[in-house]
């Protein structure tokens, strides 16, 4: 987390000296004279010109005695000098000055909760770092904002010292000597109070937790007020969507043990009584469309009440109101409580205020990316009506870019105008290119190189373009892709993908690489709507069945009755419509995919189609649940069968788990396991935090049952040969990619199945 703090100021000290500096001049005034000559004395390394530039007469002036105090003050404001005086000789001003000393050095001893780059960075932004002048109010609040800081993160003990070490030619040397000790540890939560849910159950809703066996990464341990208020805000939801309307937190205690190691919480809550929604009814002015705001009412009479209802209303109106142009509109739920029965009426009262229309759309934050490639984002144009759904879509795609860290949509009223609004989009970039070498291991292709560099946003044009290459047992890939996502104004994407690829199959004989395919591919993209994109394409693709020995016997049949090579230009027609929360971690939505590919010239003809479909659902905050089904046929067309280079292959992370990787579907009289014209994948998985780790999903475990299997060109899909597997499995963002291991075991299997209880790979995918 980087380290950051604020200090104020210190002209107010800096008015004070050059005051006190101006009393301490004769107590005599001096008469008004003409200047004859400055000098200016005690100066090291400060220039001249930068006294003289502060000074508010020249030679040839008349100095008076304000003059002389406006004087000390701009010199005392410039930061540079100690102490400064004005001493008259005749005709004659004589500036005497005595330097601050300069900070030579900066170190830091027995620093290690914070990143010292950070640190330093953070204090050289308030005043104070190597090169600029000391002073020491600044270091001492320096000082007690480290502690502060160090506090922050339980370090209850953190003592910060700060040795100032003159040396020669008037500088210090600043050292700040840490000593950390252990952070403070939640040793016990209680909430008091509760009755209508157990202590259990609120606690459960925390991400504050006392120390477990996994409070080591999560640190959730560590006590934090701002973690602490979240946490209570989480309570008073829980009992406010449960009818508990008077619900209140009456006090929160937080105790330390005297050796500063061991934190308790007490929170003290009272619940008040559950009350039930008699009626909801329409107050103000709805622009003639009441049936229609009456539809957007998520509060339901004779149910308890709830506040997210109340909330998810009144922004519903807020934003219709903005839809048809009121962007100012304000909408209150004004309860009237029944104490004596337990009912609640609740009041909706809109004014929608005035209707205006985007003057002006500005783009800022933007140091890399071209404004075109933000402004073309936008569904909401300038000059035309206020449209709040057409403003959060575009918030939304700008977002998905993927080009910045944070994107916020301001709305600003045009002064003089009430009727206009100007709209400030705000962008912070962060790095779009990636340069990755390194090895990777997985369960079934064993050791694999990999190396691959990719911009997503290259000159900040919006284009992607990359080089990947991998290699591994049984499959070595080089890819050089480039995707123009506007190739047209109307948002139809362009991708080119040129290519060189070997594989051969699971368990194949010796080590020869029996495909190679060299190709290139491109691809249009069409959006149809938001969430929907018809992709069209054309490839050309070369097939060379390689080798001699060891070759799989239906490989050189192939090969001995239409080649060993075999040109083909695939036309691809695709589908996709993607509506999840998210595209890591999703936990609510629903993905559609649709792809065919048709050789329809070259030497092989065949039909080649895939079926993907998923949908997410969210169980609770915490655990939601993930279907996945998938459908691949190939047929062969004319007089020929479907080209065995073609097939499918089942069995592993992203398939039938538990069984190996690529080992179902056909097996060839060499062993080998060539797969088929067909597959079946059904998958389900239920994913659930890791104990100790809050709502963190980026570390997840899931349990999982997978059923599928892979079958040859013109053989039936038989429920009695779907293979079948279920068990557990635990999921990570890891700074490589996405890593998913699993455990698990057949529930029916073939003696000539491959099983493999533990599996794991980077980059797997449902």
């Amino acid at each position: 987390m980087p380290f950051s703090f604020v200090m104020s100021p210190l002209r107010p000290v800096a008015v004070v000296t050059a005051m006190a500096a101006a009393l301490a001049m004769p107590a005599h005034a001096v008469e008004p004279f003409v200047l004859k000559d400055i000098r200016v004395e005690g100066l090291q390394r400060t220039d001249a010109g930068t006294v003289f530039a502060a000074l508010p007469f020249r030679i040839g002036d008349t100095y008076t005695d304000d003059k002389g105090a406006t004087a000390l003050r701009s010199l005392f404001a410039t930061g540079l000098f100690k102490d400064v005086r004005i001493e008259i000789e005749g005709t004659v001003a004589v500036v005497v000055v005595e330097e601050r000393p300069i900070i030579q050095t900066l170190n830091f001893v027995g620093l290690k909760e914070f990143d010292k780059d950070q640190l330093i960075k953070s204090l050289k932004e308030s005043g104070i770092g190597e090169g600029l002048p000391f002073d020491r109010a600044l270091v001492d609040r320096a000082e007690q904002e480290i502690k502060r800081q160090y506090l922050s993160r339980s370090l209850y003990g953190a003592e910060v010292v700060t040795t100032i070490t003159p040396v020669e030619r008037n500088r210090v040397n600043v050292n700040f000597t840490m000593t950390e000790g252990d952070a403070a540890r939640i040793g016990e939560i209680r909430i008091v109070g509760t009755q209508a849910f157990s202590e259990g159950t609120l606690l459960g809703l925390m991400d504050l937790t006392t120390s477990g066996w996994l409070t080591w990464y999560t640190k959730n341990d560590r006590y934090s007020r701002a973690k602490l208020n979240a946490d209570l805000e989480t309570i008073r939801s829980y009992y406010l969507n449960r009818g508990y309307l008077e619900f209140a937190i009456e006090s929160t205690q937080v105790t330390i043990s005297p050796d500063k190691q061991d934190i308790s919480i007490t929170i003290t809550v009272n619940e008040g009584q559950a009350y039930t929604v008699t009626g909801v009814r329409l107050q103000g002015e709805f622009l003639g469309k009441e049936e229609e705001f009456q539809a957007l009412v998520r509060i339901r009479p004779g149910s308890p009440y709830r506040a997210v209802d109340a909330t998810e209303t009144t922004k519903a109106f807020t934003e219709r109101f903005g839809i048809y142009g009121y962007a100012f509109a304000r909408v209150e739920a004004v309860p009237e409580i029944d104490r004596a029965t337990g009912q609640v009426a609740l009041t909706l009262r809109a004014d929608p205020q005035r209707r205006v229309y985007v003057r002006r759309l500005d783009v800022s934050g933007n140091t890399r990316t071209r404004d075109e490639v933000i402004r073309r984002e936008f569904r909401q144009f300038e000059s035309s009506w206020y449209d709040g759904q057409k403003i959060k879509l575009s918030r939304d795609r700008v977002e998905r870019l993927g080009y910045f860290k944070d994107v916020g949509v301001d709305t600003n009223e045009v002064a003089g105008s009430p009727d206009q609004v100007d709209l400030q989009v705000n962008v912070t970039e962060k790095p779009t290119g990636n340069l990755a070498l390194g090895l990777s291991f997985s369960s079934t292709e064993k050791l694999a190189l990999s190396a691959s560099i990719r911009q997503d946003n290259v000159f900040g044009s919006g284009n992607y373009l990359g080089f990947e290459v991998n290699t591994s047992k049984y499959s070595r890939t080089l890819v050089l892709s480039t995707v123009d996502p506007y190739f047209t104004i109307d948002g139809v994407s362009r991708a080119i993908d040129v290519f060189y690829r070997t594989s051969r199959p699971l368990n194949s004989l010796g080590d020869e690489y029996q495909l190679a395919t060299p190709g290139a591919a491109v691809r249009l993209g069409v959006p149809f709507s938001e969430f929907d994109t018809v992709f069209v394409g054309i490839g050309a693709e070369r097939t060379e069945i390689r080798g001699t020995n060891s070759i799989p016997n239906a490989y050189f049949i192939y090969r001995d009755l239409y080649g060993a090579k075999s040109n083909a230009f695939p036309l691809t027609l695709g589908w996709a419509r993607d509506q999840r929360d998210s595209v890591l971690t999703p936990t609510a939505g629903r993905y559609q995919r649709v792809n065919l590919e048709w050789g329809a010239f070259g030497d092989v003809r065949y039909l080649r189609s895939n079926f993907q479909y998923q949908q997410f659902f969210a169980l609770t905050t915490r655990f939601s649940l993930g279907v996945n089904a998938e459908l691949g046929i190939g047929k062969g067309l004319g007089s020929r069968p479907f080209p065995i280079f073609k097939n499918f292959y089942g069995g592993g992370l992203g398939s039938v788990r538990v069984f190996e990787q690529s080992s179902l579907g056909a097996i060839d009289p060499t062993g080998a396991y060539i797969g088929g014209a067909k597959k079946l994948n059904l998958n389900a998985e239920l994913y659930f935090p890791v104990p100790g780790t809050g709502n963190d999903k980026s570390l997840r475990i899931f349990a999982f049952t997978d059923v599928g299997n892979v079958w040859r060109e013109g053989e039936p899909i038989r429920g009695d040969d779907l293979r079948s597997s279920v068990g557990l499995g635990l999921s990570w963002i890891s700074p490589v990619g996405p890593l998913k291991m699993s455990w698990g075991k057949p529930l029916n299997s073939k003696p000539t199945d491959r099983i493999q209880n533990f599996q794991f790979q980077i980059g797997t995918a449902f």
